[in-house]
């Protein structure tokens, strides 16, 4: 997992692997510390390359989408795998974080 900012001031964390109990709490404390830390205006997590995520990951997820509401952040999840993708539709969480219904549109979809 790497944390970079881009031009325009949103922080972008790219995500790689798996998100589950063995990984969820470096993610946690990433999206939280950045969160707190820097204010940014935009978090972008990116999930291009996660290859697996369980409820764990979901969870840690939803923990950095309701952090970065109480600091005022827009928190966008870019080009979810089509089984992450599954996994949050199933949830019911796809909507939640603004992803489209249809997997295939979300590998490129940013609101």
């Amino acid at each position: 997992m790497t944390t970079r900012r881009q031009a325009d001031g949103a922080i972008v964390v790219d995500v790689r692997g798996t998100l589950d109990a063995a990984t969820v709490g470096a993610l946690r404390q990433a999206l939280l510390s950045t969160l707190h830390g820097e204010r940014p205006r935009t978090m972008i997590v990116d999930l291009t390359f996660v290859t697996f995520m369980d409820s764990m990951g979901i969870g840690a997820l939803v923990t950095g989408y309701n952090a970065a509401r109480e600091t005022g952040t827009r928190f966008v999840l870019r080009n979810p795998s089509e089984f992450v993708h599954r996994q949050l539709r199933v949830t019911g969480l796809a909507e939640m974080f603004g992803l489209p219904s249809d997997p295939r549109s979300a590998q490129t979809y940013t609101p």
